[in-house]
Protein backbone atom coordinates (compact mmCIF):
# COMPACT_ATOMS: atom_id res chain seq x y z
CA UNK A 1 0.00 0.00 0.00
CA UNK A 2 3.13 1.94 0.46
CA UNK A 3 3.61 2.18 -3.42
CA UNK A 4 2.88 5.90 -5.36
CA UNK A 5 0.02 6.37 -7.79
CA UNK A 6 2.75 6.44 -10.97
CA UNK A 7 4.53 3.36 -10.00
CA UNK A 8 1.26 1.25 -10.00
CA UNK A 9 -0.07 3.04 -13.28
CA UNK A 10 3.11 1.86 -15.14
CA UNK A 11 3.10 -1.83 -13.65
CA UNK A 12 -0.51 -1.79 -15.46
CA UNK A 13 0.75 -0.44 -18.63
CA UNK A 14 3.64 -3.01 -18.73
CA UNK A 15 3.47 -5.70 -21.58
CA UNK A 16 2.89 -9.46 -19.09
CA UNK A 17 5.25 -11.43 -21.30
CA UNK A 18 8.11 -10.01 -22.97
CA UNK A 19 7.69 -10.32 -26.60
CA UNK A 20 10.27 -12.06 -29.22
CA UNK A 21 10.52 -10.25 -32.58
CA UNK A 22 8.85 -12.32 -35.34
CA UNK A 23 10.97 -13.48 -37.63
CA UNK A 24 9.47 -12.32 -41.53
CA UNK A 25 7.60 -15.00 -43.38
CA UNK A 26 9.29 -13.83 -46.98
CA UNK A 27 8.42 -15.44 -50.21
CA UNK A 28 11.49 -17.30 -52.65
CA UNK A 29 14.20 -15.64 -52.61
CA UNK A 30 16.03 -14.98 -55.80
CA UNK A 31 13.11 -16.82 -57.79
CA UNK A 32 15.14 -20.24 -56.97
CA UNK A 33 12.85 -23.39 -57.72
CA UNK A 34 12.05 -26.29 -54.68
CA UNK A 35 13.96 -29.45 -56.62
CA UNK A 36 12.03 -32.69 -57.70
CA UNK A 37 11.52 -35.07 -55.22
CA UNK A 38 12.30 -38.19 -57.01
CA UNK A 39 11.90 -41.98 -55.55
CA UNK A 40 12.65 -45.25 -57.64
CA UNK A 41 10.91 -48.47 -57.50
CA UNK A 42 13.48 -51.06 -58.69
CA UNK A 43 11.48 -54.13 -59.62
CA UNK A 44 14.49 -55.84 -61.15
CA UNK A 45 14.69 -59.68 -59.57
CA UNK A 46 10.55 -59.98 -59.98
CA UNK A 47 10.45 -58.84 -63.49
CA UNK A 48 13.33 -61.08 -64.77
CA UNK A 49 11.69 -64.19 -63.67
CA UNK A 50 8.46 -63.02 -65.24
CA UNK A 51 6.15 -62.61 -62.62
CA UNK A 52 5.35 -58.99 -62.79
CA UNK A 53 4.57 -56.13 -65.05
CA UNK A 54 6.41 -53.20 -64.71
CA UNK A 55 4.04 -51.51 -67.47
CA UNK A 56 1.12 -52.52 -65.32
CA UNK A 57 2.55 -51.21 -62.37
CA UNK A 58 3.19 -47.50 -63.52
CA UNK A 59 -0.91 -47.70 -65.32
CA UNK A 60 -1.89 -48.91 -61.29
CA UNK A 61 0.58 -45.89 -59.88
CA UNK A 62 -1.22 -43.45 -62.35
CA UNK A 63 -4.40 -44.47 -61.71
CA UNK A 64 -4.09 -44.54 -57.35
CA UNK A 65 -1.60 -41.86 -56.62
CA UNK A 66 -3.76 -39.55 -54.86
CA UNK A 67 -2.47 -35.45 -54.72
CA UNK A 68 -4.17 -33.19 -52.34
CA UNK A 69 -6.43 -35.73 -51.58
CA UNK A 70 -7.94 -36.78 -54.85
CA UNK A 71 -7.17 -39.61 -57.44
CA UNK A 72 -6.31 -38.55 -60.68
CA UNK A 73 -5.14 -34.95 -59.48
CA UNK A 74 -1.35 -35.28 -60.28
CA UNK A 75 -1.22 -32.68 -63.76
CA UNK A 76 2.59 -31.88 -63.71
CA UNK A 77 3.31 -31.96 -60.09
CA UNK A 78 3.41 -35.61 -60.00
CA UNK A 79 4.83 -37.90 -62.59
CA UNK A 80 5.33 -41.65 -63.23
CA UNK A 81 7.67 -43.04 -65.58
CA UNK A 82 9.62 -46.50 -66.14
CA UNK A 83 13.15 -47.13 -68.19
CA UNK A 84 13.42 -51.09 -68.47
CA UNK A 85 12.59 -52.31 -64.71
CA UNK A 86 12.73 -49.40 -62.58
CA UNK A 87 9.65 -46.98 -61.69
CA UNK A 88 10.85 -43.45 -61.07
CA UNK A 89 8.01 -41.09 -59.18
CA UNK A 90 9.35 -37.34 -59.47
CA UNK A 91 6.91 -34.49 -57.33
CA UNK A 92 7.72 -30.82 -57.49
CA UNK A 93 5.07 -31.07 -54.10
CA UNK A 94 5.47 -32.72 -50.20
CA UNK A 95 4.94 -36.60 -51.22
CA UNK A 96 6.02 -39.27 -48.90
CA UNK A 97 7.99 -42.34 -49.64
CA UNK A 98 5.86 -44.85 -47.40
CA UNK A 99 2.74 -43.84 -49.37
CA UNK A 100 5.19 -45.29 -52.03
CA UNK A 101 5.14 -48.48 -50.54
CA UNK A 102 1.62 -48.78 -49.16
CA UNK A 103 1.17 -48.47 -53.28
CA UNK A 104 3.15 -50.91 -54.04
CA UNK A 105 2.45 -53.58 -51.97
CA UNK A 106 -1.63 -52.90 -52.45
CA UNK A 107 -0.12 -53.97 -56.18
CA UNK A 108 1.54 -56.66 -54.62
CA UNK A 109 -1.65 -58.28 -52.70
CA UNK A 110 -4.21 -57.02 -55.73
CA UNK A 111 -1.68 -59.26 -58.10
CA UNK A 112 -1.20 -62.29 -55.34
CA UNK A 113 2.53 -61.76 -55.23
CA UNK A 114 2.34 -60.36 -51.76
CA UNK A 115 3.17 -63.59 -50.32
CA UNK A 116 6.65 -63.65 -52.36
CA UNK A 117 7.85 -60.57 -52.76
CA UNK A 118 8.51 -57.61 -49.91
CA UNK A 119 8.92 -54.11 -50.86
CA UNK A 120 12.62 -52.91 -48.48
CA UNK A 121 14.26 -49.56 -49.19
CA UNK A 122 17.83 -49.96 -50.68
CA UNK A 123 18.65 -46.54 -50.13
CA UNK A 124 16.87 -43.07 -48.76
CA UNK A 125 15.27 -42.59 -51.82
CA UNK A 126 14.99 -45.95 -53.25
CA UNK A 127 12.22 -49.11 -52.92
CA UNK A 128 13.79 -52.23 -53.62
CA UNK A 129 11.42 -55.40 -54.64
CA UNK A 130 12.98 -58.57 -52.81
CA UNK A 131 11.92 -62.21 -52.88
CA UNK A 132 11.44 -63.94 -48.81
CA UNK A 133 14.04 -66.05 -47.79
CA UNK A 134 12.79 -68.87 -47.18
CA UNK A 135 15.04 -71.74 -45.32
CA UNK A 136 15.00 -75.25 -46.94
CA UNK A 137 17.51 -76.26 -44.15
CA UNK A 138 15.56 -78.04 -42.18
CA UNK A 139 13.62 -79.84 -44.52
CA UNK A 140 17.47 -81.38 -46.28
CA UNK A 141 18.17 -82.07 -42.63
CA UNK A 142 15.29 -84.13 -42.29
CA UNK A 143 15.85 -86.27 -45.31
CA UNK A 144 19.25 -87.37 -44.26
CA UNK A 145 17.87 -89.58 -41.66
Amino acid sequence: AEYGLSFLIEIANMPAVAKKPVPKKGGRQGGKKKPAIKFVIDCTHPVEDGILDVADFEKFLNQRIKVEGKVNNMEKKVSVSRSKSKITVSSEIDFSKRYLKYLTKKYLKKNNLRDWLRVVASNKESYELRYFQINNEEEEEEGDD
